[in-house]
């Protein structure tokens, strides 16, 4: 993607590039902004037989939505095979006949991308199985921003893409990783940040037909990005923004089929003690977030929501990783009704490591209980755990637990 004065690598570049030259097509999700467009401009920027949809493009829309078989006839029409990219394609789900019938008679190779899987689903749309190779595109990860010194677990092993550090660990915790906030200068950021919530609440959720209950959807959404990272309370969460507990979960859904929530379940594999079971939901941007939270994005924030705001980030981190690193990983977290927890659990399948987040600096046994726990009753999966810290040194706290900065993960 494109910065301000270079071009900026994504982990994704090459898997797309690798799709175009093999003449294969795919479907990349994503929320909006993180740099789908961009990306797919990037890759294709080369090739000279490519045929765009771009379908937040309202006159493009509005064409094929009066009649979807103008897609066939437009690429039958081409005398060599295309490369077809269609931009928001979940605008129109009915699009995707229209695409396989495409593919399966080898007239165009495609590239689509899509915000919301929940209008596909509604729609019945089967994301062409077998057909397209499918792909998921986060804001900055860590190491498109140059911020990774060391990999320390061999498991999450990660190069930087972009050699220079081109933002900072701080200014990520307060404006998130969403490309224009890395991009544009700090000045631009809060506007950019608060009109994203604007955007979503117009396009998504009327699109949802929710129009009705945009009022109280937008209560929610305060009240939601204030508990992100938290197993949310229902009932708490309708006394406060006044509607049900249906319509609480129904929201929640909502959220997660958009792109704009992660859903972290507990880790219940051979659980020997009472577990909870509830899931947390983490919010994909740490600037969307604060945003949506209306928190004041200033440095000052960092002090008072530091233990918040490193956990996030270090979940995010971690789920992002697992995808760029296409690993089939579950990320869950821990906690018994005793109180004992452990921030997240990456299972592999026969292995597991558990990773506790302290935003402090001296990580002492006192303060890992939870951890320890967890390592005495999964001893037969889990070998070794660790502390992500915002320490600037490595340090071996017990046989099998050892404590790293946030930079060597």
């Amino acid at each position: 993607m494109q910065g301000k004065n270079k071009v900026l690598f994504r982990y994704l570049d090459k898997e797309i590039a690798t799709v175009i030259k093999k003449k294969q097509s795919c479907l990349i999700l994503g929320p909006r902004q993180v740099g789908k467009t961009t990306l797919v401009d990037f890759c294709l920027r080369k090739e000279k037989n490519v045929l765009r949809f771009p379908l937040q493009n309202p006159s493009v829309r509005i064409d094929l939505e009066s009649d979807p078989g103008l897609l066939i006839k437009t690429i039958e029409a081409e005398k060599i095979k295309p490369i077809v990219f269609i931009d928001e394609a979940q605008k129109i789900p009915e699009i995707f006949d229209a695409v396989q019938y495409l593919i399966d008679n080898k007239k165009a190779q495609f590239i689509l991308t899509g915000s919301s899987a929940r209008k596909l689903r509604k729609a019945g749309v089967n994301l062409l199985p077998g057909r397209v190779r499918h792909f998921y595109l986060d804001p900055f990860l860590w190491g498109e921003a140059g911020l990774i010194k060391e990999n320390y677990i061999d498991s999450f092993k990660i190069k930087n893409v972009n050699k220079n550090k081109i933002y900072s660990f701080e200014e990520a915790l307060i404006y998130g990783s969403l490309p224009r906030i890395i991009t544009e200068p700090e000045s631009e950021r809060k506007s950019l940040l608060r009109s994203y919530s604007e955007i979503y609440l117009e396009e998504e959720i009327r699109a949802e037909a929710l129009s009705r209950k945009i009022g109280a959807f937008s209560r929610f959404l305060e009240l939601a990005a204030l508990e992100s990272g938290t197993s949310p309370n229902f009932s708490k969460l309708s006394w406060q923004s006044g509607v049900s507990q249906p319509a609480i979960k129904e929201f929640y859904n909502i959220l997660e089929d958009t792109l704009v929530a992660k859903r972290v379940d507990p880790f219940l594999k051979n659980a020997r003690k009472r577990i909870m079971s509830s899931s947390r939901y983490y919010f994909f941007d740490l600037g969307v977030r604060n945003a949506l939270a209306r928190l004041p994005l200033e440095k000052k924030m960092i002090n008072a929501q530091k233990g918040i705001l490193f956990e996030h980030a270090v979940m995010l981190e971690i789920v992002r990783r697992t995808r760029a690193l296409n690993k089939n990983y579950k990320i869950n977290y821990w906690r018994t009704r005793a109180g004992a927890e452990v921030d997240c659990v990456i299972d592999m399948g026969a292995k597991v490591i558990p990773i506790e987040i302290k935003a402090s600096k001296n990580i002492s046994l006192s303060k890992i209980k939870g951890l320890k726990s967890f390592l005495n009753d999964y001893k037969n999966i889990a070998g070794h755990g660790y502390v992500i810290t915002m320490g600037e040194r490595k340090e071996k706290i017990a046989d099998n637990i050892t404590a790293i900065p946030w930079f060597c993960l």
